[in-house]
């Protein structure tokens, strides 16, 4: 046992995520209200990080997910099968006006001293729909699963995604897989569908069956209802803060084994420093820092998320998986889109304290 975890050696899937399939319009730097035109990119909290380990990391992945059968549901399905990630649908039929729909999210990258601006449209979303029973799972399983993942976004949907989480996970590790959560507490999705009042409980259980949980101290006090930390930090990046809540997390969940998360101080929408840190089975290691140039935001969590998985299932050292995280995210921030373009030989580069001279 490494980690305070029991890692599979070996399994037809090394990682499989369970969520929403979404694509983001980005225009850029130019706000949608002057825009006139815009990116798509294919995304979703729990996708981007199997997409991620599989295009960049060459780990087998998959996707259970909702899947509309319409021209939009096509280009997601194309992106999917791009990012070499195994997809598991349950198909939806689209009647040509009110859906169900695959969710669109808006979001610009700002630019300085403007931020970026997300909004979304899921309204009649297919994922919203999924629920217990839609997915074999003893067949999708059946090879052997090595990890599992999925997220609060997910559990927000509605009143029946958090208990098709809760089925996957307990599918999950009856196969042996080891578990994990990324909390991604979003205010938004969850003051539509009860508050925090809802979201606590909804979250609390889904988490008595995790072994690996993602978030910083904002998503464990609104996510998981625990009080905040008793000694401030002192900036953005002390760890102190997010460490002080880790007896809290124990004391209500205490199969959990990591706790890890980015650390992020905004200077400007394109100048971030950066940083991350992760509780392991009883110790704290933290990445170094870094200033960042700031591409797009979007997807650094998940991009964090899949490094530092990768270092786990590679059987890394603590502090090695940790800098592998950290690296793998400060570069998705440079690249656009939600998912990775990164190669593992550049993060390892960077996680090794690598620089940006040119590479001839």
């Amino acid at each position: 046992m490494k980690y305070g975890l029991n890692i599979r050696p070996d399994g037809a899937l090394d990682f499989l995520s369970l969520g929403a399939l979404v694509h983001r319009l980005d225009p850029g730097v130019i706000p949608f209200r002057k825009t006139t035109e815009c990116q798509i990119h294919v995304s979703g909290g729990e996708f981007n990080v199997a997409a991620n380990l599989s295009d960049c990391f060459r780990l087998r992945t998959g996707i259970a997910s909702a899947m509309v059968d319409y021209p939009m549901g096509d280009l997601i399905a194309e992106r999917v099968r791009a990012m070499g990630v195994q997809p598991h649908y349950k198909h939806f039929k689209h009647d040509g006006v009110h859906g169900p729909n695959m969710a669109t999210v808006y979001s610009d990258r700002g630019q300085g001293v403007r931020p970026p601006v997300v909004f979304y449209n899921r309204c009649n979303e297919a994922a919203a729909q999924l629920k217990p029973g839609d997915f074999d799972w003893r067949g999708i399983l059946a090879g052997g699963l090595r990890w599992f993942h999925s997220g609060g976004i997910f559990a927000a949907l509605s009143s029946t995604t958090a208990d098709l989480i809760v089925e996957a996970m307990q599918a999950a590790k009856a196969a042996g897989a080891v578990v994990s959560f990324d909390l991604n507490y979003r205010a938004k999705l969850w003051n539509i569908a009860g508050g925090q009042e809802r979201a606590v409980p909804v979250l609390d259980r889904i988490v008595k069956n995790v072994d690996v949980l993602v978030g910083n101290e904002e998503d464990l006090q609104l996510g998981l209802g625990i009080a905040g930390p008793e000694v401030a930090a002192k900036s953005k990046l002390d760890p102190s803060a997010f460490l002080g809540m880790i007896d809290k997390v124990r004391k209500k969940h205490p199969q959990v084994k990591i706790v890890a998360t980015t650390l992020r101080e905004v200077h400007s929408t394109n100048r971030h420093s950066w940083s991350a840190v992760a509780w392991i089975d009883g110790n704290a290691y933290t990445a170094p820092t870094c200033e960042l140039d700031v591409l797009d935001r979007v997807g650094g969590g998940d991009g964090f998320a899949a490094g530092f998985f990768y270092g786990l299932l590679t059987g890394e050292s603590e502090q090695e998986a940790v800098k592998l995280g950290w690296a793998h995210g400060a570069l998705l921030t440079t690249f656009p889109g939600d998912t990775t373009m990164a190669t593992l030989q550049q993060v390892k580069a960077l996680a090794q304290g690598g620089s940006a001279r040119i590479q001839r």
